[in-house]
């Protein structure tokens, strides 16, 4: 078998950690030297750069840091501080007329 080098750019979807992603990965290629560049939150969905084989010792000289878009909803409190919590707290919102 011919040897797995370089890197592969991948879309995670949500609900994988990106350790699914890479246990996935070893699975499909049958390889153990694989890494992620970064971890992303389970309930993220993103880019996430998988190393495979020899790459896997350039991650350290890639840029480590993330960008996260997301939605802010106002009036609600949860007992996690996010938005998969227990609501715990709700109030209305006031809408400004313009």
């Amino acid at each position: 078998m011919e040897a797995k080098d370089g890197f592969l750019i991948i879309n995670k979807d949500k609900g994988f950690t990106s350790h699914d992603c890479v246990k996935q990965i070893r699975k499909l290629l049958n390889t153990k030297k694989i890494g992620h560049t970064g971890t992303l939150d389970p309930e993220v969905t993103g880019t996430l750069p998988i190393a495979i084989g020899s790459a896997t010792r350039f991650i350290q000289y890639l840029p480590q840091g993330k960008t996260y878009i997301g939605e802010i909803k106002l009036g609600i409190r949860t007992s996690t501080d996010d938005i998969h919590g227990e609501i715990i707290n709700q109030k209305g919102w006031p809408k400004n007329e313009l």
